[in-house]
């Protein structure tokens, strides 16, 4: 919230905020209570993403890093292995500390582009391929929408 309150002036907003965010969620029909952070999968969720990961935004383009964001998942491009060591090391740092946010380790790697997948693509040279299952998925609502 405080990294709220230095984006947003208006005081009842912030409180509204605040009170979606206690407010626990009901997941597989049992009630959990939120103690931290904001339910997965909310309407808050990606909109409070990004104005606490502005932050992050203007870290990476003070460093130079090119990068690409949605929502809380992103991906920085170096040119060597032991770049993107150092880098993920520093912003996992910066994340942690500056944000206090915890970073999954389980779901952050270093890998060369045309190993990594993102949003449901990897990158072979300069091409974007859609994984398989996210292209049935894509082929499945068209049909559902087309008829």
């Amino acid at each position: 919230m405080t990294l709220l309150g230095r984006k947003i002036n208006d005081k009842s907003l912030l409180k509204l905020t605040g009170t979606y965010i206690r407010a626990g969620a009901i997941e597989n029909g049992c009630w959990l209570e939120c103690r931290e952070g904001v339910p997965q999968g909310g309407p808050l969720s990606p909109l409070l993403s990004n104005v606490v990961l502005d932050l992050l935004d203007k870290e990476l383009e003070k460093r130079n890093h090119d990068f690409v964001r949605y929502a809380d998942d992103f991906m920085i491009i170096v040119n060597s292995k032991r770049a993107g060591e150092r880098v993920m090391a520093s912003i996992t740092d910066f994340i942690e500390r500056k944000l206090k946010l915890k970073v999954n380790t389980t779901k952050s790697q270093v890998a060369p582009i045309n190993q990594c997948k993102f949003l449901g693509f990897s990158f072979l040279g300069k091409k974007l391929v859609w994984h398989n299952k996210v292209l049935d998925q894509f082929k499945c609502r068209v049909r559902e929408i087309t008829g």
